[in-house]
């Protein structure tokens, strides 16, 4: 953040409900420090009602945009009129751009697992993937992985239905995989897990203390396992996997990688090297 805030700071910030939680600030306000830049970012409490208010005072404010977290992404892509290709084909908003006046939906989260993927040198080119969930943290889950050419995709789901409408979204997409719906207990399918590469989370189950049914035991010994939520300690669908020694990632990196992808989009310029990552690692206590 600018050491000295004046009438001449730009601003960006997250909306969100809950957003007190968010690390986005700290990230972003070490870039901007680190550039020297006289602007700041900051966190919004805004609850679901509001958020079409509060995309209008990104106009009002002059404002240089905002990310969206829960409970926004979806509803902002129906009512935001310009959006992304990738922001149309996932439904779903994590960043808001304003151009000279004109609201911009995109969304980050796909490219910033992808990279964050890449980075770790996870390889799924050509290889089965299981994805646990069928929301808008799924469906960036499959276009990353459809980028990095896996071989096959399987979408776990308690609800099969959602898991079939996500996979038939998909079902167009330039170089798409074989993508299979199946129910959540094939997680404990020994015969799949036996096959996987990459298995990520991309439910909440594990944050509200539900146990994860699934086979860690029978997933190859270089199989990788990701969470795509994030805290100081492993996550619950990670500590097994960490119990057996196993590649185990959760979803920080996917957070700083998006948040890199954004900042360039508000400030037309790229964070300098790492130092978004520093921050965030720092505040999680893995400096």
């Amino acid at each position: 953040m600018s050491a000295k805030l004046s009438g001449r700071t730009l601003f960006a910030a997250v909306y969100g409900d809950p957003v007190e939680h968010s690390l986005s600030p700290a990230m972003h306000n070490a870039a901007y420090a680190a550039l020297e830049m006289d602007r700041a970012y900051g966190a919004f409490h805004v609850g679901a009602q509001k958020l079409r208010e509060a995309l209008r005072a990104v106009v009002a404010l002059e404002m240089l945009g905002v990310n969206l977290t829960v409970p926004h992404k979806e509803r902002a892509a129906r009512i935001l009129p310009k959006l992304s290709d990738e922001a149309r084909l996932l439904r779903s908003v994590n960043c808001v751009i304003n151009r000279e006046g004109v609201l911009h939906g995109d969304n980050t989260d796909a490219r910033g697992l992808e990279t964050d993927l890449r980075g770790k040198q996870v390889d799924a080119a050509g290889k089965a993937v299981v994805i646990a969930g069928a929301g808008g943290a799924a469906a960036s889950a499959v276009l990353a992985c459809i980028r990095m050419r896996a071989g096959r995709i399987v979408i776990a789901n308690r609800t099969q239905a959602r898991a079939a409408a996500l996979m038939r979204r998909f079902a167009r997409v330039r170089g798409v995989c074989a993508i299979e719906a199946k129910p959540i207990s094939v997680l404990t399918n020994s015969t799949l897990m036996g096959q996987a590469a990459l298995i990520i989370n991309a439910t909440s189950a594990g944050l509200r203390g539900e146990e994860f049914a699934l086979d860690y035991a029978a997933a190859p010994s270089d199989c990788v396992f990701y969470d795509l939520s994030y805290a100081r300690q492993p996550t619950p669908f990670l500590m097994p996997a960490v119990a057996l020694e196993r590649r185990s990632y959760d979803g920080a990196g996917m957070l700083a990688g998006q948040g890199e992808l954004a900042f360039e989009l508000f400030n037309r310029r790229p964070p300098p090297p790492g130092v978004m990552p520093a921050a965030l690692m720092h505040y999680l206590g893995r400096d």
